[in-house]
């Protein structure tokens, strides 16, 4: 990875550029073109707020303020930091120190700027006391005095300003390009779809390979020669017990049933987690940023710590806190070879288009490899889709339905005998605006406004919001999109009616949203429903929501679907004792 990156520009950017869960696929993208700014406009927005806002808290320059951003940064990061402020810094400081505010300061950058036909966006206002002085003037014109106050350096640009072309900006938008791309682990010598490596779809996605030299040892596969002299399936469990010259592998797992888990899906089962500390100049520390470079390798993305496939602890503590369950853990606690068996194949801003071709990087040989549980789990971006008209880009039932069945189609001749395939409904996310619409975001928290509201609002006047149909005060529009959810949600419990017999190698099932057996899970028991929201977008499940999730799921299975789960192993605690924590992950 190049160490050329940088700015303090960088947390911006990763907010404004990953997209979350609603960024359109290659397939689908809307027509619309880079409007108002657009994600630079927002990243600009951003950082004029925190820079601000920091001034004032830490009682300091604009020019300490700006030193200090760099400074919070991985050291490798700091010198490109610098080269980037070298360019951007002196307008800054000017703006920033005039007090003309985030909305004024981005104009005058020409960052943001007003299409024709579109309305100008607007975003934070700093407190009246604040803002520019002198007498009564039109946005316009304060734009216009500021972009006056500038100008010594805006001879040297042309405007409107793309923010990836600023001098150093542009490595991070690179980087940024490169590390969201792949979808198969970056780091696969044998060409195995395992990475001993853990960033960039390595083991934080799936179990961590014990051998990248040879493409027939990886998690999940049946064992090669009863693994009597080497660990062939990286669960940790190989040699030969002397007293009963049997393998361990044949003694403790070998009528075990073990099987794997894993999980078609998009933001939300890859755990979307853009950390608020990046964001809050209340919180705002060097070491929040420590893990930076893997938090970026992985996409914002946890899914070591998601509902479906959370493993290990929880080394991130700065900026990630709740407690972490998984459908993995659970099943890895019922049978211990099933130890490192868990794949994540899930992205942002994933549907069931883009899906048809996702799935082909879940990793099982339906010959050598064990039975796998497959979640299919694709509970939003199907309805999120949509400049610049939101109802018209949302997925069509009979395109639901057809999409759907090829990705089925495919897992047929790919799974395992015995394997289970569970397809979920969508999520009715009007909870989000409900919960979250009148509440403070995190990068306006020192001056106390800016609610979720006007930043969904700002996130659709730019054309850049992760869910236009769900993240919006429209009421209207949240209910039509609710209307279209259900009506996807139907499209497949049809596919499970007509095709729940006609494939041979899964059992296909169908289950209802958890979403909401969870929140009244956790208003039951004294919780209100925002607890659960990811702070930085007002989007996704945050941490506790996630495990939560998991608990919802896994209650669902033993009551109703029990098979799937397959039974405990009674050698469980023998594993334990002859193979401790069976290489970790």
């Amino acid at each position: 990875m190049s160490k050329e990156l940088s700015s303090a520009v960088v947390l911006l950017l990763l907010l404004c550029c990953t997209r979350g869960f609603g960024a359109p696929t290659e397939e689908r993208k809307p027509t619309h073109e880079n409007i108002n700014g657009g994600y630079g406009c927002a990243a600009c927005t951003a950082l004029v707020a925190i820079v601000e806002q920091l001034a004032e808290i830490k009682n300091s320059t604009v020019v300490e303020t700006l030193d200090y951003l760099c400074y919070i940064l991985p050291v490798e990061l700091r010198p490109s930091c610098r080269a980037a402020l070298e360019f951007l810094g002196p307008m800054l400081v000017v703006l920033v120190e005039h007090k003309v505010g985030p909305d004024v300061a981005c104009h005058a950058l020409t960052f943001c700027y007003t299409n024709p036909g579109q309305p100008t966006c607007h975003s934070m206002i700093p407190p009246l006391h604040r803002r520019l002085k002198g007498p009564s003037m039109t946005f316009e014109e304060k734009v216009l005095e500021a972009k006056q106050r500038i100008q010594f350096r805006m001879k040297k640009t042309r405007g409107p300003q793309n923010i990836c072309e600023v001098p150093g900006v542009k490595d991070i938008c690179n980087w940024l390009r490169k590390a969201f791309k792949g979808r198969k682990p970056s780091v696969d010598f044998d060409n195995d779809m395992f990475s001993i490596s853990q960033g960039l779809r390595g083991s934080s996605w799936r179990g961590k390979d014990c051998s990248d030299t040879s493409r027939n040892v990886y998690p999940g596969t049946k064992p090669l020669a009863e693994d009597r002299t080497f660990d062939s399936n990286c669960n940790g469990i190989f040699g030969v017990n002397k007293k009963t010259a049997r393998s361990y592998e044949e003694e403790l797992c070998g009528a075990s049933q073990p099987r794997g888990v894993a999980v078609l899906g998009d933001s939300i089962s890859a755990h979307f987690h853009m950390p608020p500390q990046w964001l809050d100049a209340t919180l705002i520390s060097e070491k929040v940023f420590e893990h930076l470079i893997l938090v970026v390798e992985n996409e914002i993305d946890w899914p070591m710590l998601s509902t479906v496939t959370g493993h290990g602890k929880n080394n991130w503590t700065e900026v990630i806190t709740g407690p972490i369950d998984s459908l993995y853990l659970r099943i890895r606690d019922r049978n211990r070879c099933n130890h490192r068996d868990y794949q994540n194949i899930a992205a942002n801003g994933e549907d069931s288009i883009g899906m048809q071709n996702l799935v082909k990087t879940l990793a099982r040989n339906p010959q050598r490899d064990h039975p796998i549980i497959v979640l299919y789990a694709l509970i939003g971006n199907d309805v999120c889709n949509g400049y610049p008209d939101t109802v018209a880009h949302m997925t069509t039932p009979q395109a639901m339905y057809d999409n759907t069945v090829n990705t089925l189609e495919h897992l047929h001749a790919t799974l395992p005998n015995n394997s289970h395939v569970i397809m979920m409904g969508l999520a009715d996310a009007r909870i989000l605006y409900n919960s979250m619409g009148h509440r403070i975001h995190p990068v306006a928290t020192h001056w106390g406004h800016f609610t979720y509201g006007q930043f969904y609002d700002f996130m659709n006047c730019l054309q850049i919001s992760p869910c236009s149909g769900w993240l919006t005060t429209n009421g209207t529009l949240r209910n039509l999109t609710a209307e279209r959810a259900e009506e996807l949600s139907e499209a497949l419990r049809k596919v499970y009616r007509d095709h729940k017999k006609s494939y041979y190698n899964f059992d296909l099932h169908f289950i209802e949203n958890p979403m909401p057996n969870a929140v009244r899970e956790w208003v039951k028991h004294g919780g209100e429903a925002w607890q659960l929201i990811e702070p930085s977008d007002g989007f996704h499940s945050n941490q506790i929501g996630q495990a939560l999730l998991a608990k919802v799921l896994w209650r669902e299975f033993e009551t109703k679907h029990p098979e799937i789960l397959g039974p405990v192993n009674p050698n469980n605690e023998e594993i334990g004792r002859l193979f401790g924590n069976q290489g970790g992950y």
